[in-house]
């Protein structure tokens, strides 16, 4: 089993991954973008080679990686990054070299665009927020007047909430339109929701073999545009209709052995031709693991080996792994612009029988997530909700 995967050193934990691929047998072919020398000696442990590119968005370079693996060692049978930023460069190389077992180019650019998801939501029985792909201003305005303010106008393709902008007004929709006028953008109806994510893995006939439920304390576009405080946490349970949901949406999607990171809104009120309070309603599907350190947090919740889970039900579409304690991890993403009433370290001191570590981020996850995170696990809903209430209250609240 000849599996490439490509920039395991980054982000720093995915060298983990490798690990478990070669736990289940697999011959382990890396492709970085930075020296062999700097990679940490657990991902060289668990690769079998590594070949040194200068820049992934050097494609020919990529094909000459490729290339040599499959002349050493024979067909490739795995391609894949779990990256965002990768995802098309996964898919662009399957294609070349005649790899079945992932996405092809056609189809990640139709899965990456938020209105083209929608059809496959719907497919699955979810209800969609209404939309528009503006081309001029005046479409937008149309739209605007047609399904009232406010709204939210974002990309149609990409991740996180960088240009992400609420608009409330059609002075507002000029602005706003302008700024991102070069940019494909799409313009929805405004939903009140919280954020809820179904994050999983599932196997080569598209069954979840493992399922996990993000919450969020503040929302994503807040902590970037206002660069206001934020947080998240695993539920401790799931509810069978939750399951059968990201059930129907893998259905729906086609998936087929892989993570996947699918966001929805949880109605806070009844919301004409939506739904009731407490439904969901599709939002986005990212087709790799949720970002940033998610993945160790449903390691502290489920007392499990994720990265392991993840190479086990690729290799051998088994799942193996203890579901009989179950706790609730996450953490508090602090701004360093932001008065505290607590200090981080009164904060550890407080939680010390909870706290997981604290840990400064470097700017690319800092603008999502905060400067200083601390993580924490719990076994109990009223001391997890202290903890946050405590930790991000701001002096003078």
């Amino acid at each position: 089993m000849n599996f490439i995967f490509i920039s395991p050193n980054y982000p720093e934990s995915y060298w983990m991954f490798c690990r478990g691929l070669k736990k289940y047998g697999a011959r382990v072919l890396a492709i970085v973008d930075t020296p062999y020398d700097s990679l940490k000696q657990e991902l060289k442990q668990y690769v079998d080679e590594c070949y040194v590119v200068s820049s992934f968005h050097n494609y020919d370079e990529m094909v000459r990686a490729v290339g040599y693996f499959t002349f050493k060692y024979g067909k490739i049978d795995w391609i894949e990054s779990n990256n965002e930023a990768w995802l098309s460069l996964d898919a662009r190389l399957r294609d070349d070299f005649n790899v079945k077992t992932g996405f092809t180019s056609e189809k990640i650019d139709e899965f990456q665009s938020k209105s083209a998801m929608k059809k496959y939501y719907e497919k699955a029985g979810l209800a969609v927020a209404r939309y528009c792909l503006p081309h001029s201003y005046e479409e937008a305005k149309a739209f605007a007047h047609e399904v009232g303010y406010p709204l939210v106008l974002k990309p149609d393709h990409g991740v996180g909430a960088s240009f992400t902008y609420s608009v409330h007004n059609d002075h507002e929709l000029y602005e706003r339109f302008e700024r991102t006028k070069d940019l494909h953008m799409i313009l929805e109806e405004y939903i009140s929701g919280d954020i809820v994510t179904l994050d999983g893995i599932c196997d080569g006939d598209g069954q979840i073999r493992f399922l996990g439920s993000m919450n969020y304390v503040g929302n994503c576009m807040d902590s970037v545009n206002n660069q206001d405080s934020i947080g998240c946490f695993y539920d401790f349970h799931i509810s069978d209709e939750h399951r059968q949901i990201a059930q129907n949406v893998i259905d729906a999607f086609g998936l087929k052995n892989r993570f996947f990171h699918g966001e929805y809104f949880k109605l806070l009120e009844d919301k004409e031709g939506l739904g009731k309070k407490g439904d969901l309603i599709g939002l986005e599907v990212n087709f790799r693991p949720p970002g940033g350190f998610a993945p160790d947090l449903m390691n502290y919740s489920n007392d499990m080996d994720v990265y392991s889970l993840w190479a086990e039900i690729l290799l051998t579409k088994n799942a193996s792994y203890s579901k009989l304690k179950k706790y609730s991890a996450g953490f508090a993403g602090r701004r360093n612009s932001i008065n505290y009433r607590y200090t981080t370290e009164e904060i550890e001191s407080m939680f010390s029988d909870e706290l997981i570590d604290t840990e400064k981020l470097p700017p690319a996850y800092a603008a999502t997530m905060g400067d200083i995170t601390i993580k924490a696990r719990f076994s109990n809903n009223g001391r997890r909700e202290e903890f946050f209430r405590t930790a991000l209250e701001r002096l003078g609240e």
